[in-house]
């Protein structure tokens, strides 16, 4: 016997209910938005995986950051980009909207390479989180951030943009250590 339609409509709704938002499909721009975090958090959380524990103290140049305190910028950023749009993010991080102090003390919190992997994770499931419960409806909000008025729309596709241009300064980062991109090999 085939289950009726109503059935596996209803099936699937429950299933749907059960995945986090960002993982359940979206239309417009928060879903090519969230797609790209997606591949983002992939690519930057297997840099942090692949790198040795020796390079997270490496830095190119003096008075740049170091691969560890890239990965913690990122990680940082990842709290309070949505704090800045009025998301709270867990108090366990210290961040407070708008002030941008507490985000640079969490940066330079001294952690293993161990502990920057896991809070890039949690970092990235509280961007999504956040990202997938901006309604389409409110993006165009406008919003002050850094002294700059723009909208929810803007700040989340700077936010996006942000996390590429860490990516390729961590590939270069690897690259110099001898570390090859896991999805590259």
């Amino acid at each position: 016997m085939r289950p009726s339609f109503r059935v596996l409509t209803l099936a699937a709704a429950l299933l749907a209910l059960t995945l986090p938002p960002h993982a359940q499909t979206r239309e417009g721009l928060m879903g090519d938005l969230l797609k790209d975090i997606d591949g983002l958090q992939t690519k930057i959380v297997g840099l942090a995986k692949a790198m040795p524990p020796a390079s997270y103290d490496w830095r190119p140049g003096k008075g740049v950051r170091s691969t560890g305190e890239v990965f913690m910028h990122v990680a940082a950023d990842n709290y309070f980009m949505p704090a800045a749009m009025g998301t709270n993010p867990p108090a366990e991080t210290g961040i407070v909207a708008k002030d941008y102090k507490t985000t640079q003390a969490f940066e330079q919190k001294k952690v293993t390479p161990e502990q920057i992997v896991a809070e890039l994770d949690k970092s990235f499931a509280f961007l999504k989180s956040s990202m997938s419960s901006t309604p389409d409806a409110k993006l165009d909000a406008p919003l002050e951030v850094f002294g700059q008025k723009t909208t929810l729309r803007s700040l989340w596709v700077m936010t996006t943009t942000h996390l590429h241009e860490h990516l390729g300064q961590l590939i270069a980062y690897a690259r110099s250590n001898n570390v090859t991109p896991p999805w590259s090999k």
